[in-house]
């Protein structure tokens, strides 16, 4: 279950066997995302992440989902936080990029910015996987997954604010693996503070600020 706890906490349970959904430790939906602070992600403190090259798209691989070419995609950046300053947010998003970017928004616009590619590569990883839903919105929308959702809507986000265009940015880099995450292959997280039973039977991938990711 993925669950939204402010910038300080969130989490992530999933289906463990058909049928059956395990349900971690949550707070509250009224405490959910959209009491974060909108803090500055560009600090690396408590961050355990390994910058790698850049990947770029392969040939073909044009179509972004968000009305762009990948061919104007910046390169040769050397850090996470210049790749992101330097990505295209103006275009339009398309629907499931649209959901990508708010569950980035809504669960990690608090975090650092490696914090918030992680989270991205979760709803993307999960859309690969063949145990949840083969789409973004899907992911997100999925009943007792994100507890920011509304019987089933995602709420409005300030699309005025600095926190959405760094969550677009950090969606289509998220979407194109334009940067290596350190929770790469993870399909869920919590945040330190609680102890969901479902984390036992999981193999931790990643600690990055506040969050666990697993595999």
């Amino acid at each position: 279950m993925f669950t939204v706890l402010g910038a300080e906490s969130s989490g992530a349970a999933a289906q463990q066997e058909a049928g059956a959904v395990i349900i971690g430790e949550m707070q509250a939906p009224d405490q959910a995302g959209d009491n974060m602070a909108e803090t500055p992600e560009t600090t690396a403190s408590g961050v355990r992440f390994v910058a790698e090259p850049v990947v770029q798209p392969l040939p073909g691989d044009a179509d972004n989902g968000d009305g762009s070419d990948a061919a104007n995609l910046p390169d040769n950046v050397t850090s996470l936080r210049e790749l992101v300053s330097d990505m295209p947010t103006g275009g339009k998003l398309s629907g499931d990029m649209r959901c990508l970017a708010q569950a980035i928004y809504f669960e990690a616009r608090g975090e650092p910015l490696a914090g918030q590619l992680a989270v991205g590569r979760v709803v993307v990883n999960r859309a690969e996987s063949n145990l949840f839903p083969d789409d973004y919105c899907g992911v997100v929308t999925q009943r007792k997954q994100f507890s920011f959702v509304k019987n089933g809507h995602i709420p409005a986000v300030n699309t005025t604010s600095a926190a959405w265009q760094r969550a677009k940015a950090i969606a289509r880099i998220a979407h194109q693996e334009l940067w290596q995450s350190e929770a790469r292959d993870a399909l869920y997280f919590h945040a330190k503070r609680v102890h969901p039973r479902w984390a036992t039977r999981k193999i931790a991938r990643a600690t990055i600020d506040s969050h666990i990711f697993y595999r």
